[in-house]
């Protein structure tokens, strides 16, 4: 699979809508995950990321504008034995619970598909990280039509240092808008935290981006570094 520059990509593309990344630094000394949300409404917009305990939820910034939580507010990041889980919707709850019970991240998404956003269908995207193995997923219509629905899971091993996979719901902007399609691109991760955050904010379009997560996770150690953005400040 051809390696691609992923500032590159994002800035060829005005709308992916959310998009997880997974990867090992270009050190090698950490797995790299980042979480991003985009909006195109009002109420999308109206969105930031908050800590929350070792993860994240997302929160209204003007709580008089929020007009329907149901598939904006949630909680994007959890962390579990040593188990961090990123996804796109309340379907982290689902993989926490499951992992904690001793069952798999398959397992758990097998019981939900796509949101129920109809005409767009969106996709659920999840991933998992555990030392340097990762777990990719998407959870798609079938059809674009809401009668049916495939779920696609992705598992990496030992990647090389610098190179991570990148998913995310929508292939580009449209209405409705198509889905994303194919394999997780393969993507180059370049620099520390810093570097890498500001890279990937500056790369999301300036008016659709509302909020990037990044998480620097030392493989020897465990311990992590985090870094949020919020265009609502």
């Amino acid at each position: 699979m051809e390696l691609l520059n992923l500032n590159e990509v994002l800035k060829g593309n005005t709308y992916p809508g959310r998009g997880i990344v997974i990867g090992k630094s270009a050190c090698g000394n950490s797995m790299v995950i980042a979480y991003f949300i985009m909006g195109r409404s009002e109420n999308s917009r109206n969105r930031v990321f908050l800590e929350d305990g070792e993860g994240i939820k997302t929160k209204a910034f003007d709580e008089a504008k929020l007009v329907d939580p149901s598939l904006i507010i949630y909680s994007p990041v959890r962390v579990i034995d040593g188990k961090t889980i990123v996804t796109n919707g309340d379907q982290t709850d689902t993989v926490y619970d499951f992992v904690k019970d001793g069952k798999t991240f398959e397992e758990a998404l097998r019981t939900r598909c796509y949101e129920p956003d109809e005409p767009n269908f969106t996709p659920r995207i999840s991933g998992i990280v555990e030392g340097d193995f990762y777990k990719l997923s998407i959870l798609k219509s079938a059809d674009g039509d809401g009668d049916g629905h495939h779920r696609y899971f992705y598992e990496y091993y030992n990647t090389k240092p610098g190179i991570g996979h990148f998913i995310h719901t929508y292939k580009c902007d449209g209405n409705p808008i198509p889905s994303f399609e194919g394999e997780p691109e393969k993507v180059e991760l370049k620099g520390d935290i810093d570097t890498f955050t500001k890279n990937v904010w500056e790369s999301l379009n300036p008016d659709n981006k509302v909020s990037l997560f990044v998480r620097y996770i030392n493989l020897e150690t465990g311990k992590y570094d985090t870094r949020i953005i919020n265009k609502n400040v």
